[in-house]
């Protein structure tokens, strides 16, 4: 097999994750709103945990001395995009989907393009590099794309489109694995600009829009489950990066 069909499966088997979500169709609706109130909380951690536990550290490593410029600018460019959204699908302060499901899959769907950069860049050093490091980004993405679908679902989208559209924002993984096979010369300084920039992203969800959601419930027993499944992501998403360093 070619070390291109490598990394094409290599890319879909770590999608196909995305698709994870199926374990919740079949729950009615209110077990699954008592258990948003967890998975908003766990992604919240988990993207977080992502920013300053995986993709800044990775940043740094790069040697960029422009990471927190573009960390800002992903924040920023958030922003102006969740105002546009805001302004073009609410109305009167109601939104039928929020617009922080968009941010969501926009900002993971830089951050799946760079896990297929690394895969291929790993394939193309060796086949046993490119099977740790398939193996080692799987790991990282279970817990993200549970807590993504739980934003989807939270934010307005019906089960179904939630996971048809958190598995289009995962294929762009394999996007960015042909794009690195033939580019490769050129990726480190791609990573370099996108991993900040993704990190920003992640950054302004959890903060802007994931957080303040979760203050909505005021019950000690609601915050307690907050604060542990909040807790959780961010553990969950540092021992990963330990574990597979």
């Amino acid at each position: 097999m070619s070390d291109l069909l490598l990394i094409i499966f290599a890319t879909l088997l770590v999608s196909s994750i995305s698709l994870v979500g199926v374990l919740f169709l079949s729950l009615n609706d209110k077990i699954l709103n008592n258990l948003l109130l967890i998975l908003v909380a766990f992604a919240s951690g988990a993207l977080l945990g992502g920013a300053f536990l995986d993709l800044l550290p990775e940043s740094l490593a790069l040697g960029s001395e422009e990471i927190f410029i573009f960390v800002l600018l992903g924040i920023m460019l958030f922003f102006v995009i969740e105002k546009f959204l805001r302004w073009r699908h609410c109305h009167e302060g109601k939104c039928d989907i929020h617009a922080f499901t968009y941010l969501n899959l926009i900002g993971d769907g830089i951050h799946n393009w760079i896990d297929g950069m690394i895969i291929a860049a790993s394939f193309l050093t060796s086949i046993e590099l490119g099977i740790v490091a398939t193996f080692a980004i799987a790991a990282h993405e279970i817990p993200q794309e549970i807590g993504d679908f739980g934003i989807l679902v939270y934010g307005g989208f019906k089960k179904t489109k939630a996971l048809f559209y958190n598995f289009a924002s995962a294929i762009t993984a394999i996007i960015g694995a042909v794009f690195a096979y033939y580019l490769i010369q050129y990726t480190g300084y791609f990573s370099t600009l996108l991993l900040p920039f993704a990190a920003g992203g992640f950054v302004y969800i959890a903060a802007t829009d994931l957080l303040p959601e979760m203050h909505k419930r005021e019950k000690m027993r609601d915050s307690i489950v907050q604060l542990i499944f909040l807790s959780l992501g961010i553990f969950l998403m540092w021992s990963l990066g330990v574990i597979f360093e």
